[in-house]
C-alpha cells in the first residue's frame, strides 16, 4: 500500500491544521494507521493511532485533548485534526500503516510509511 500525507503548513501558536493520509494500492486489507512526527535532531515519535474500524484511538500524552485522529474508509483516508498548536509541535509528520489493525504505537510495528509533511508552529 502507498501512503500520501498532506496538509502541513505554517501556523501561529494556537492555530489549527488538518493533516490527511490517503492510501492507495492494497487498500482492501484492514490496516491500522498511525501518525508520527520527527523534529530536527530528535527521534521519530508516536503521535496518534486509529484501529481499522475507527472505533478505537490512542494518543501520545503531549497531544491528548488537542489532536484528533479519524478515518473514512470509504475514501481510504485518515485525518489528524490538530488544534491549539504549540511551537513544540513543529516537526515533519508521517502517516504509517500496520497490518495488525489494532492500537500500535511503535515505529517498528508499522509496515508502510508516507513521505511526511512539514508542520511549523511559530510563537
Amino acid at each position: 500500500v502507498q501512503l500520501q500525507a498532506s496538509g502541513g503548513g505554517r501556523v501561529q501558536a494556537g492555530g489549527s491544521l488538518r493533516l490527511s493520509c490517503v492510501a492507495s494500492g492494497r487498500t482492501e486489507r484492514k490496516y491500522g494507521v498511525g501518525w508520527f512526527r520527527q523534529a530536527p535532531g530528535k527521534e521519530r515519535e508516536f503521535v496518534a493511532t486509529v484501529t481499522w474500524t475507527g472505533f478505537s484511538t490512542h494518543y501520545a500524552d503531549p497531544v491528548k485533548g488537542r489532536f484528533t485522529i479519524s478515518r473514512d474508509n470509504a475514501k481510504n483516508t485518515v485525518y489528524l485534526q490538530m488544534n491549539s498548536l504549540k511551537p513544540e509541535d513543529t516537526a515533519v509528520y508521517y502517516c504509517a500503516a500496520n497490518t495488525l489493525g489494532g492500537i500500535v504505537v511503535h515505529t517498528t510495528e508499522y509496515d508502510y510509511w508516507g513521505q511526511g509533511t512539514q508542520v511549523t508552529v511559530s510563537s
